[in-house]
């Protein structure tokens, strides 16, 4: 079936709320920098938390080839799983990504630019790839999809309580220590690879799981990280005292942080948790929301989501 004129044209999907509510403030520049490269192309602003997953499965059931994101990475997160919630319909669409908002992490492990009209321009001329997609599925067996990395811990408390305020990166710096100065280090259990050869009791700071290299906002949290190898990294960092755990922070943003006595690492095709008390409340972060709690089971998807890149990339 022949596609229409409105199913050819790109359509960008713009969160007017992303970058603490500059979205639509920068809308403007977007559109012109848009303009100059696509000529043509549609928009539409979302109203809501989970409305840019509701407009990406309508565009995408509908023919919808190229779907674009102005926003953050929770828009960026929703609308591919808008995509891969329209089944057969979204194998054939197409997910481009434009720099906006406060973490900016899965822009960086795409090697995308951070002006708007590189971006824009590497966008155009650029190449389309199969990436790979985490999943978490809860213990009510509802399902989160994610494209950069899923974690808990520490790293859930803090998603958590950055996501009652008014996002930035001072408030998710002021978060961080709040919650770090209160944290108890749990206990959970860690099962890798579906193996019961491989369970793990241990306390931790943080655990996380990486189909992107960057985290938090520009740490290199897991260097090896591969959009496309069907595995997750995962970073698991063991109980480690506040004043290192703040003193290592610049190691994560360079990537060097992995040879910290108390993190230990590896690649994962499954990793199920559970915290050994069964009433304490683990929360988990998922590109940057906080959709539910622990015990979880994380998983991959390989390949299942077309996303457009720069032509020329370099890991």
């Amino acid at each position: 079936m022949a596609k229409t004129v409105e199913q050819s044209l790109p359509l960008v999907i713009v969160n007017p709320a992303s970058g603490g509510g500059a979205g639509a403030r920068d809308w403007a520049q977007a559109a012109s920098a848009l303009t100059a490269h696509f000529g043509p192309f549609e928009r539409r602003f979302t109203e809501a938390p989970g409305h840019a997953a509701e407009i990406a499965r309508e565009e995408a059931e509908s023919g919808r080839l190229f779907l674009l994101t102005f926003g953050g990475d929770g828009t960026i997160s929703e609308t591919a799983r808008g995509i891969l919630a329209a089944g057969a319909a979204g194998s054939t669409c197409e997910l481009g990504v434009l720099p906006h908002g406060t973490g900016g992490d899965f822009i960086r492990s795409l090697l995308m630019p951070t002006r708007l009209g590189d971006a824009a321009r590497a966008l155009r001329d650029g190449k389309t790839i199969s990436i790979d997609v985490g999943r978490v599925t809860f213990a009510d067996g509802s399902e989160r999809s994610f494209v950069n990395s899923a974690s808990f811990g520490l790293s859930g408390d803090v998603a958590f309580r950055a996501n009652r305020s008014k996002k930035s990166s001072v408030s998710y710096a002021r978060h961080t220590v709040s919650a770090a100065l209160r944290y108890d280090f749990p206990e959970v259990q860690l099962t890798r690879n579906a193996s019961a050869q491989l369970v793990h009791r241990v306390r931790i700071t943080s655990v996380s799981l990486h189909n992107g290299r960057f985290f938090g906002g520009g740490m290199k949290m897991a260097p090896a990280a591969d959009l496309t190898d069907g595995k997750l990294q995962l970073i698991l960092i063991k109980k480690m005292s506040i004043l290192k755990l703040l003193g290592s922070a610049p190691l994560m943003y360079w990537g060097a942080h992995l040879g910290v006595s108390e993190l230990e690492h590896g690649s994962v095709t499954s990793l199920e948790a559970a915290p050994t008390d069964a009433g304490q409340v683990l929360r988990i972060e998922v590109d940057g929301e906080s959709p539910g709690e622990l015990p979880a089971r994380f998983d991959i998807q390989p390949g299942a989501l077309r996303v457009r890149i720069p032509a020329r990339t370099e890991n």
